[in-house]
């Protein structure tokens, strides 16, 4: 039976991986940058603490961010994770405001033990995501008089990540893991500009992009207790960065008739994944109250991207080089409270956690710094009673973003987040005994 219930999950993960590359969870004009916009929620938990998890263990809940955790999965249960966000985007510039409204299902992820310190997970998680829809106009002078130039950009696509990992504890308080995943995805941006006199061809610059290859990131933790009721958690992460021998594509056309028509360009090994590193320390007081703080750097500036310039005989160039995007640093605070996780009354399971991050930015915009990202989050997680176990959490939470350019010409952002996600921890390896 509990194979078979194991392979009835795994099945289900695969075909909403499917469904979850179909989707798109992004309306950013700053997803033309990079690749796109980055993704940083893993479970509704960092989400609700903005981010921290680095030195976060826990027998009953999934922490993807440092796959030495799940050495601390519990033996007798099943975990399955998964999550999803409402999001309100508010986009300013100037005078202008603009109000867009999306859904996306952000992760699902199961685990379980394999042997007593020896725990396993696998799932699908969003790396990144393009999508934006814009257009702007502009007037010119020909020969027949004034003309006006509309240009429209379009933007679609994103990464994905399909991941298993491994967490052993080899010593006592020490434990060490990894996370080898497949990622793939498609990244499609346009700009075509059209003209008032229809004797002008409409004009279109493509660029795209198909790619797949490996990730692997690797974790340690270290956990110490002072006292009976003090616990220090230190959690460290290392992203492996590597070169991703994918082309990337640019067209130049032109319309003709009813179709576009004109030259092809390919750039060979045109991207590259950052190597990255982070530390976090967590404190937990009683089992009761935790606070964590995290550090992550990701090292884009050493990362090859497609560059397109003009030569000398007017011809474009689709050259690769590094230095066009910039290190990210990442900074995060947040807590979580329960009051009582052995008590009988249903309150005193209820999960409280808050949080705060501040990101600086990796692509450039116009020549300048791109923009920076403030967080503050704040969630709870109640429990649900079955006829089998209590130990199902619903997490419901709220996050508000604000993206500052470096620039005051640019746009500004804000972002209004509700969570919503679902922790199942099932007792599918409890042996059941006849009275």
């Amino acid at each position: 039976m509990t194979i078979r219930k194991i392979t009835l999950f795994v099945s289900a993960l695969l075909a909403a991986t499917f469904a979850m590359a179909q989707t798109n969870g992004s309306n950013s004009p700053y997803s033309r940058y990079g690749f796109g916009l980055l993704n940083d929620r893993y479970s509704a938990r960092t989400t609700d603490m903005a981010g921290t998890g680095l030195g976060s263990r826990s027998g009953a809940a999934l922490n993807v961010l440092n796959p030495a955790s799940y050495s601390a999965i519990d033996s007798l249960t099943f975990l399955f994770d998964a999550g999803l966000t409402l999001q309100n985007n508010y986009l300013t510039e100037g005078s202008l405001k603009v109000n867009a409204r999306n859904t996306s299902l952000d992760y699902i992820t199961v685990g379980f033990r394999l042997r007593p310190r020896l725990g396993f997970s696998l799932g699908f998680l969003p790396y990144s995501t393009v999508g934006y829809d814009f257009s702007r106009k502009n007037t010119m002078q020909s020969q027949a008089g004034e003309v006006t130039q509309t240009n429209a950009y379009k933007g679609d696509g994103g990464l994905h990540v399909a991941y298993a990992g491994i967490g052993w504890e080899p010593l006592r308080g020490l434990s060490v893991g990894a996370n080898f995943g497949y990622l793939w995805g498609d990244i499609d941006h346009s700009v075509t500009s059209s003209f008032s006199d229809a004797t002008i061809s409409t004009l279109r610059r493509q660029y795209s992009a198909s790619l797949h290859t490996y990730k692997a990131d690797f974790g340690l933790q270290y956990v110490q207790s002072i006292g009976k009721k003090h616990t220090l958690t230190l959690g460290l992460s290392y992203g492996l960065g590597h070169d991703i021998n994918r082309k990337a594509f640019f067209y130049d056309l032109k319309s003709v008739g009813n179709r576009f028509v004109g030259d092809t360009i390919g750039a060979a090994k045109a991207f590259a994944l950052p190597t990255s590193f982070g530390a976090g320390l967590s404190w937990t007081w009683n089992r009761s109250l935790t606070l964590s703080l995290d550090y992550n750097l990701q090292k884009w500036a050493d990362v090859r991207m497609p560059e397109l310039s003009v030569g000398a005989d007017g011809r474009y160039i689709y050259n690769v080089s590094k230095g066009q995007l910039l290190d990210r640093s990442r900074f995060s605070a947040g807590v979580e409270y329960i009051a009582n996780e052995e008590g009988l009354r249903w309150r005193d399971h209820v999960r409280y956690r808050a949080g705060f991050s501040y990101a600086s930015p990796y692509v450039r915009v116009n020549g300048q710094d791109g923009p920076k990202s403030y967080i503050i989050s704040a969630g709870v997680g109640l429990p649900v009673n079955t006829n089998y176990n209590n130990r199902c959490i619903v997490n419901l939470g709220v996050q508000y973003e604000h993206v500052a350019p470096g620039a005051k010409t640019l746009l500004k952002e804000d972002y209004i987040r509700f969570t919503i996600g679902i922790s199942f921890n099932e007792r599918w390896f409890a042996k059941w005994k006849a009275q």
